[in-house]
């Protein structure tokens, strides 16, 4: 997948690094892998792609390490138990985005996470049974060509609202279905 960035075609890679983003991996499966790290990761994915709605990703990845800071790397138990005080002060935290939709959206999201991972044994079963476990082929021959929303982000989104998630529309899940290697 190429990214024209003024007028040169680029790779994501190449673009974060021209943006000065020190993230160049910000996009890989996690397909195959049931560890804490993992978990997390998908965790911290979905927050991201959420804080991101309306901005724009290099802000967004400019600030991944303030983010980890104020949510406690992403870790989902301690996310669920966030105090009313805790989000509020994040709202003064100028290191992250300062929504407060955004911010009590972590912990909502995290306590659906909780219920997911109870009910499916893991959020990897969750969220790759849309796909039976698969990685779907894109076959896009341009990013240009891209959609923002798909079927099926559109049922993955109608499921996740349904199980208490927010900041999960489809635009937003098809981008974490790209992030987590779901579509290639």
């Amino acid at each position: 997948l190429l990214i024209t960035f003024y007028k040169t075609e680029l790779t994501l890679s190449s673009l974060l690094e021209k943006l000065e983003v020190d993230d160049t991996k910000y996009r890989y499966s996690f397909y195959g892998e049931d560890t804490l790290a993992v978990t997390r990761e998908l965790f911290e994915y979905l927050i991201l792609e959420g804080m991101q709605a309306g901005l724009s990703w290099s802000l967004i990845l400019k600030k991944r390490e303030n983010f980890r800071k104020a949510f406690d790397n992403f870790d989902y138990n301690i996310c669920a138990n966030y105090s009313d005080d805790y989000l509020n002060s994040l709202l003064e935290d100028e290191g992250i985005i300062r929504n407060k939709l955004k911010i009590y959206g972590v912990r909502k999201n995290a306590l659906a996470f909780l219920k997911v991972r109870e009910e499916f044994g893991t959020f990897d079963n969750y969220i790759w049974q849309f796909t039976d476990f698969k990685t779907l082929s894109s076959n896009l021959k341009s990013y240009k060509d891209a959609p923002s929303n798909t079927e099926l982000s559109d049922k993955i989104s109608k499921d996740m609202k349904k199980r208490g998630f927010t900041f999960v529309g489809s635009t937003i899940i098809y981008s974490y279905m790209q992030a987590i290697g779901m579509i290639n």
